[in-house]
């Protein structure tokens, strides 16, 4: 978030005087309140001041750097979650290619007849399988797939930033979001790095894309 001048103006003041009433504020930049209103409510709601009643505005003393790290650490898994591609698990590896294709993702999940997952399926995997003289249309994709439990998930209530993790961490494009039932999980979504990337232009843009 990019400061204007005014609003520096008003830190430094906040810095120096505070704890410091608006009106006060106001009086040392030769403004009046209901002007300064709105630069006061966007320094309080993005972390740089803070504000008590009948004792006025306080400077927080976080950087923007550290108010970032703060924002970054409330995003959940389920606010940038996008919709699950799946293949079941009988589906021939020349179908799961051109489900991929045409769909244009880069990590499938593979689920059985009761709709729960059983594997993924990444890009790697399916290149692995097209080198060579065998037939993709006869092998089904349960033969070349990563399967349970050696797969990682998280849920819609996982931080963003621990799934982030886990992308880096297993060298993977994407994670099943998953819904625990009773015989296993449930696939309601897809975290990528795509969404991690969309995230972090929010933040740094303060807008919601």
């Amino acid at each position: 978030m990019e400061l204007s001048n005014r609003q520096e103006q008003i830190i430094q003041i906040v810095k120096e005087n505070g704890p410091i009433t608006g009106e006060s504020i106001a009086e040392s930049l030769s403004l009046t309140r209901a002007t300064l209103r709105p630069d006061l409510a966007i320094l309080t709601m993005a972390g740089y001041l803070d504000a008590r009643p009948r004792v006025g505005y306080f400077f927080t003393g976080k950087t923007g750097s550290e108010l970032l790290t703060e924002k970054l650490k409330k995003f959940k898994v389920y606010e940038y979650q996008a919709l699950p591609v799946v293949v079941q698990e009988d589906v021939s590896v020349y179908d799961a290619i051109c489900t991929m294709f045409l769909e244009d993702v880069g990590t499938l999940f593979v689920i059985n007849e009761e709709s729960l997952l059983v594997g993924v399926l990444s890009r790697k995997d399916l290149l692995r399988a097209s080198i060579g003289n065998q037939d993709l249309t006869s092998v089904p994709v349960h033969i070349i797939m990563t399967r349970m439990p050696n797969v990682s998930i998280c849920t819609k209530d996982d931080l963003l930033l621990d799934a982030a993790q886990k992308l880096i961490e297993k060298q993977i494009d994407g994670l099943p979001v998953v819904k625990p039932v009773e015989n296993g999980m449930e696939v309601i979504g897809r975290l990528t790095k795509t969404s991690v990337t969309k995230a972090l232009v929010e933040l740094a843009t303060d807008q919601h894309l």
